[in-house]
């Protein structure tokens, strides 16, 4: 039995549906984990798997991850996941509308139990296809009711994370000549660098592709490889791409005190949270730091509409639930990641 038949067969999720869409004739899926607190919000994204077991676990790990981040950021929210499997026939734009329209009804299949969102291989143009079909989507443009993109609210999150880390482990939360290494100007990395250089960090940066070296030279960022930024000797190591980046081999090689990103998933596997803490490092829990787009989303789903300044007011919070898991780490002599896990169990249980 492979680990994928494993996690597939050890379910706590309270619904899971896949269907073959009658249009594009593509796998979708919706895994809802919980609505304990409230209606599951996850994103939908396309996404090529090796096969759909493995899309099915995919679904299923990141609506659980989804139940912990809504709830560790006090939100009235469960957590979901939607997944389109894409297959080896090119994705033309009709077919991918197909796509979405097929995908729309597996979220309407949940009578609003689950409502989606943009997420990889989606945009806020995907979601408005999306909208056409069910009402139960968020993230929508500004000109149609929604919020918008919600990167830059992510990368407003991981920053007030940060602000919080630096006051923890130097003293100081002012971030004004801290070295921070960011890998990935992707999305939410490149805001997220925007947002340091305005704050008088100096910036050292990586991405695989080539081309965001323009982003870096008009930042004043030095441009490095990722293997080197991971290395670099830093205040602050923001991984914004790839997750698993941190892990027995990259841990010890670690010469920043903190490690704060975007990433989704950044540890190898939860162990990974003691060797941080073995090394001195201290790690921002990733489903803490990176809430900002959920809190945003979390703001358009109240019954008095969208309002953006509460919504930054509500990310900055973020640093705030940032220093109480540092706290109650620091009580209880664990990791943050127990102490957030903690968090979000404890309110979920409450419901």
């Amino acid at each position: 039995m492979t680990a994928a038949d494993r996690y597939v067969t050890d379910l706590d999720h309270e619904e899971v549906l896949l269907r073959r869409g009658r249009r594009s004739g593509l796998l979708t899926i919706v895994a809802v984990h919980s609505t304990a607190r409230g209606r599951a919000l996850g994103g939908g994204r396309l996404w090529r798997y090796d096969d759909n077991r493995l899309a099915l676990r995919d679904a299923l790990r990141l609506s659980r991850a989804m139940t912990w981040k809504s709830a560790v950021a006090d939100l009235p929210l469960g957590g979901g996941k939607g997944v389109v499997v894409l297959d080896a026939t090119p994705l033309t734009p009709a077919r991918r509308r197909d796509a979405l329209l097929d995908f729309a009804e597996t979220v309407d299949a949940f009578d609003g139990r689950y409502v989606t969102a943009e997420d990889v291989g989606t945009s806020a143009r995907d979601m408005a296809t999306i909208a056409s079909a069910t009402p139960h989507v968020t993230g929508l443009s500004r000109r149609r009711g929604g919020s918008g993109d919600p990167s830059p609210w992510t990368a407003l999150g991981v920053l007030a994370a940060m602000r919080e880390s630096a006051e923890r482990a130097l003293g100081s939360a002012d971030l004004a000549g801290r070295r921070v290494a960011v890998i990935g100007l992707g999305h939410v990395g490149l805001p997220l660098a925007r947002l340091l250089a305005k704050e008088g960090a100096s910036l050292v940066v990586a991405d695989i592709n080539r081309s965001r070296r323009a982003d870096a030279e008009a930042l004043g960022a030095r441009w490095v490889s990722p293997r080197t930024a991971m290395r670099a000797a830093v205040d602050i190591v923001a991984p914004c791409a790839l997750g698993g980046v941190l892990d027995h081999e990259t841990v010890p090689a670690l010469r920043a005190p903190i490690v704060c990103g975007a990433a989704n998933n950044q540890l190898a596997d939860d162990g990974i949270a003691e060797l941080l803490a073995e090394h001195g490092v201290l790690w921002a829990p990733d489903f803490v730091a990176n809430a900002g787009g959920i809190v945003n989303i979390g703001v358009e789903l109240r019954p008095e509409g969208y309002d953006p300044r509460v919504a930054r007011e509500r990310v900055r919070a973020i640093g705030d639930t940032v220093r109480r898991v540092y706290d109650d780490a620091a009580d209880r002599g664990t990791t943050p990641l127990d102490a957030a896990m903690a968090l979000a169990r404890a309110r979920v249980a409450a419901g």
